[in-house]
Formats: C-alpha cells, sequence, structure tokens
C-alpha cells in the first residue's frame, strides 16, 4: 500500500475499525425498533455503573430512543458490569488481526474514548462516540480524528505522535502484508502528512491545519461516507 493509500487509511481506520467493536458486542445488527419498557431508563441492578438517563443521551446523540435501547441491550450483554477496560478493549481488536499487533493502536483508540481518562469506557462513551463516528458531520469525524492522534491532548499532533500512531497501523498490518511494508515506511507517511497539513511549516499540526486539509481531500472525503447509515 503506497503513502497515499495509508494517509486514507489511517483516517478510515478512526471508523472503519471501530466497526470490530460493534460486530463483537454483537450490535452490528440493525438495530431493533422493538420498545423494551425495562431498559428505558437505561439502568441495571448489580452493575458497577450505571449510564445517564435516556433523555440525556438522546439529546447528546443522533440516536433515537429505540435505537438507544438496543444499543444498550447490547453493551449490557457483553459487558454486564456497564464498563469497558482497556485490557477487554485490546482483546477484542487482538482477535480480528491475528497477522498483526493491534495493542498499540487499540491503546490508542481506547483512550479517545475514554472521555474522563479513568481507565474504562462507559456505555456514555462508547455512544457518544458511535454517535460521532456514524452520524455525525464530516467535520465532527474529523476533530474525532484529530483527537486520536493529538496523543498528549494538548491541541497539536506532533511527528513523533504521528509516528506512533502510522507505526501501530502498520503493525496491526502485519509485517507480511502484501506488497511489503519496509521499516522506514510509517516515517516516510509522517514526513508527508506533515507536507501536506503543516501549512505554516511550524513544526505541528493544528486542528484547523487538519480540518481543511482532509476536507480538500477527495479521497478521504469518500472514505468519510463510508459508514453512514449503517446502523
Amino acid at each position: 500500500m503506497g503513502l497515499d493509500g495509508m494517509e486514507i487509511f489511517a483516517i478510515a481506520a478512526v471508523v472503519g475499525l471501530f466497526i470490530v467493536v460493534l460486530k463483537q458486542f454483537g450490535i452490528w445488527e440493525p438495530l431493533s425498533l422493538e420498545d423494551d419498557s425495562n431498559d428505558s431508563d437505561l439502568e441495571l441492578s448489580m452493575v458497577r455503573h450505571q449510564p445517564e438517563g435516556l433523555e440525556q443521551l438522546q439529546a447528546q446523540t443522533q440516536f433515537t430512543r429505540k435505537e438507544l435501547q438496543s444499543l444498550y441491550r447490547g453493551f449490557k450483554n457483553e459487558c454486564p458490569s456497564g464498563l469497558v477496560d482497556e485490557e477487554t478493549f485490546k482483546s477484542i481488536y487482538s482477535q480480528f488481526f491475528p497477522q498483526g499487533d493491534a495493542t498499540t493502536y487499540a491503546h490508542f483508540l481506547f483512550n479517545a474514548f475514554d472521555m474522563d481518562r479513568n481507565g474504562s469506557i462507559r456505555f456514555e462513551d462508547f455512544v457518544l462516540g458511535l454517535s460521532v463516528l456514524l452520524r455525525g458531520s464530516v467535520t465532527e469525524k474529523l476533530r474525532w480524528a484529530f483527537n486520536l492522534y493529538d496523543i498528549n491532548k494538548d491541541g497539536y499532533i506532533t511527528k513523533e505522535e504521528m509516528l506512533a500512531i502510522m507505526t501501530s497501523i502498520y503493525d496491526m498490518m502485519g509485517r507480511y502484508t502484501l506488497p511489503s511494508v519496509r521499516d522506514d515506511s510509517p516515517f516516510e507517511h509522517v514526513e508527508k502528512f506533515f507536507q501536506k497539513m503543516d501549512r505554516n511549516r511550524d513544526g505541528v499540526v493544528t486542528i484547523d491545519e487538519f480540518i481543511e486539509t482532509c476536507q480538500k481531500d477527495e479521497n478521504i472525503m469518500a472514505s468519510m461516507q463510508l459508514f453512514e447509515n449503517v446502523i
């Protein structure tokens, strides 16, 4: 895969790889339109975490009440405690990338979902991220992607951060993919990424530079539309 392809993959992976989690949770099938009064308040006894009320989540997301009920049923069936820890998250991803090592990329992705940095993903975190990735605007999706790449959350993407992300993607794809991946391929991608994104040549990429450049790239924009209306 060439550098242009890897750049598109790096953006699309934010959306596409999350589908893996949905499949593992059993939430990928079309959401049920059947009402369930037992789930209407999104509460479950004997769990470590009880999520926010249904009305509040409906106001914060692009999902309907019935869709949220269906999502919660799938989530609680796989995560009875109401929380997903990082090791579980990594384990899920590793099952789908046996030819490579997905743990580092899963770590970065987990941190993007763990908004309060408490070491676990709540149902609220899950559904808010899912709403952006599947039903958010292009700008919202790109902001989410930027947050993933901005590892230390200081508002800038550095070459070191992008190299860490790209190396983790190459590791996840596996060293024996065809065509073969050279050891310096992640570095080459990062250099090309910064040539395109770093408009003022100050050595970092801001959110505005990131969004503006991506919006002018037809391939990246097409990748952002791939997973719309899947549920």
